[in-house]
């Protein structure tokens, strides 16, 4: 922190900066920490395994901020203007958002490996005014494409042009913040589509700033720590937190196939601190780091979330990082965070429940956070006033309200009307899951609503199912879906097994059943599964690699045994 200055019998401290603007956070710690560690960006990656990285302060990052902000603003991007982001993961994104968010302008942030016409719906129907991005992106959007018809201004960064104006701007005065309130547009931050079309959502000054102050809380995350965020959006949080983002060397739209080594190399090079990640990733950083003998000692904290986590890799986390203490966190693009827990907590009790069928833990609510579980309702629900609550253990909807809950989809009234419910000055969000509450206040997490398959004996929730299975060894995902066309459908579980592990002929595949079978003993719902399918690769969601596509392998796993009923010989030559 930089001390007071002495002036006569008066101690002169750094200002407060005012306003709702949530780029104030990064004002105050340009005053206040001029030149602590802001940003570290990968350069290279030496002979030797070392990542080099560009390194700038948070007095930096402020005055570059500013001059992307003068720069748009030159362009023709003001207070409300809807702003497509194309811009890669790192310092770049961050000057470009704190850029735009220092204007009062609306970036809008869509994941770049949602697929193409995912891409372009969600575009087109943002109506985009202005374009941030990349030459390829500014060049793309300049192409007769009808999602592109909306801007009215583009402009290209990382080109020696942009570097340039940047570096002419950044000696300037301190820009002031545009004037908002707390309820003023901030962003548009799409939500990964894993069960459904991606959809914005509506984000205020306010609601960035409640998610800011429950991260600092829940996390206890100080003032000079060093974070590697394996999820680009979530960088967006640490110079608010004054905590310095480490860029992975990663593709995000493909996070799971990262190499692990230059990640680990710069992990241990820069003393990470702490690090968000998918399920998937954190495998393969910890599968790399076991089989070089690389144990990561700075680490404090470890935050594993978008899918539930094996037991495995959490142990092997305890291994390699025995001094972190590892959360997995509980949330959604409409809601974060909601509640959390730690990997000590999930050891013992917790773990068995989930393996007899009673769901995963995902811990209480963090502070400020209020969560129910609701008897199922199809259809909206207007108030409150309108939901059942659930026993305590009675398996339900679960629902959520917090001063972080976004209160609507952009443009989607319908999809607003379906998962948002009215309570006086609050919103509960309806966050999709199937979850049960105890009294002790900890929620279990049964899977997706959409997701859990109707059979002739009853409902069966995913989660209730897949972690009797996930024990196997032999097991790297697998997935409950429904067989057949209409309800009752036939419960089965596709299998992808671990590499090396896939059956080789018939006796291997009954032998890898048998021992499947007798993992779900114990369980009365995983012995309800009727058939067992075997998958290579299971499709999963784009942001996390971990979320399981179930009804596109439905849909797949359906046609094709159909196919085969009408035509046994394709089995012959599968």
């Amino acid at each position: 922190m930089q001390k007071p200055r002495i002036r006569g019998f008066f101690v002169s401290r750094p200002m407060i900066v005012p306003g709702s603007n949530v780029a104030r956070h990064l004002r105050q710690a340009a005053l206040d920490e001029p030149d602590a560690l802001a940003t570290l960006t990968p350069l290279s990656v030496g002979p030797d395994g070392k990542v080099v990285h560009a390194r700038c302060t948070f007095r930096r990052l402020d005055q570059e901020s500013d001059a992307a902000a003068r720069i748009f603003h030159a362009e023709g991007i003001a207070a409300g203007t809807r702003t497509l982001l194309a811009v890669r993961p790192g310092h770049d994104l961050i000057v470009t958002m704190f850029g735009l968010l220092k204007l009062g302008a609306i970036p809008v942030a869509i994941d770049p490996g949602m697929g193409w016409s995912a891409f372009l719906r969600c575009v087109r129907h943002t109506e985009p005014e202005a374009l941030v991005g990349v030459r390829a992106a500014v060049w793309l959007s300049r192409t007769p494409l009808p999602a592109f018809r909306s801007l009215r201004a583009r402009v290209t960064i990382g080109t020696t042009r942009w570097r340039r104006l940047r570096e002419q701007c950044a000696s300037a005065e301190p820009r002031p913040l545009a004037d908002v309130s707390a309820t003023s547009p901030a962003a548009i931050l799409f939500t990964s589509g894993s069960t459904g079309a991606p959809k914005g959502v509506d984000y205020t000054h306010g609601m960035f700033d409640a998610q800011i102050e429950l991260v600092r809380r829940t996390y206890r995350l100080q003032p000079g720590e060093v974070d590697m965020p394996m999820l680009p959006l979530f960088a967006l949080f640490n110079p608010a937190l004054r905590v310095a983002t480490v860029t992975p060397l990663l593709d995000p739209s493909r996070p799971a196939s990262a190499d692990p080594a230059p990640i680990v190399a710069a992990m241990l090079a820069e003393k990470v601190t702490t690090s968000f990640g998918s399920p998937a990733v954190w495998g393969r950083l910890a599968d790399h780091c076991e089989r070089r003998g690389l144990h990561l000692p700075s680490l404090r904290r470890v935050l594993i979330a978008g899918a539930p986590v094996p037991d495995g890799l959490l142990a092997q986390l305890r291994r390699l990082a025995p001094q972190a203490q590892v959360h997995t966190p509980y949330g959604a693009t409409e809601c974060l965070p909601v509640s959390t827990i730690t990997s000590a907590e999930l050891f013992g009790a917790h773990g068995e429940a989930a393996r007899r069928g009673h769901g995963t833990c995902v811990g209480r609510a963090v502070e400020g956070v209020e969560i129910r579980v609701i008897r199922e309702v199809d259809g909206p629900l207007r108030t409150l006033a309108e939901t059942t609550a659930c026993a305590p253990g009675e398996i339900g909807e679960i629902i959520a309200t917090g001063p972080s809950v976004t209160r609507a989809y952009h443009r989607l009234p319908e999809a607003t009307a379906a998962a948002k419910i009215a309570d006086g000055e609050r919103v509960w969000h309806r966050m999709g899951d199937l979850g049960a509450l105890g009294t002790d206040g900890q929620l279990r997490f049964l899977g997706r609503r959409a997701e859990k398959v109707r059979t002739a004996r009853g409902d069966l929730p995913t989660e209730a199912v897949e972690p009797a299975f996930r024990v196997h060894p032999d097991v790297a995902r697998c997935a409950l879906v429904a067989l057949g066309g209409k309800a009752p459908f036939r419960p089965a579980l596709v299998v992808e097994p671990r590499e090396g592990r896939f059956p080789a002929d018939a006796g291997d595949r009954e032998r890898f059943i048998a021992g499947l079978r007798a993992c779900a003993q114990g369980n009365a719902a995983a012995t309800q599964v009727e058939m067992f399918l075997f998958q290579a690769k299971l499709p999963v969601d784009v942001r996390h690699n971990a979320k399981i596509h179930r009804l596109r392998l439905a849909r797949e796993w359906t046609a094709r045994l159909q196919a085969d009923r009408l035509n046994p010989l394709r089995r012959l030559f599968r």
